[in-house]
């Protein structure tokens, strides 16, 4: 359940606390209200680092070129050098 604030009674957030802790430990918060009046907040102390996984062929860096003399002809200088 991550997505806006929820706001939950003083009730609620003691019958189901651990429930609302695994929620919070998700990224989610709670407003705790008495009444109608918003009295704390219930939100993690660490935000949850979200690991977005690349889809296939989305570029991941600046577009690299190649240039034209990678592929150019070995001279036969070049070709030596590598034994060939």
């Amino acid at each position: 359940m991550i997505g806006p604030m929820t706001t939950i009674t003083t009730h609620e957030a003691k019958t189901h606390l651990s429930r609302y802790l695994a929620e919070v430990e998700k990224g989610q918060k709670f407003i705790i209200a008495r009444g109608k009046s918003d009295v704390a907040m219930l939100v993690p102390i660490k935000q949850p680092k979200q690991k977005k996984r690349p889809k296939v062929g989305d570029i991941q860096g600046a577009p690299f070129e190649f240039p034209l003399s990678a592929l150019a002809p070995l001279s036969d200088e070049e070709l030596k050098q590598w034994g060939l």
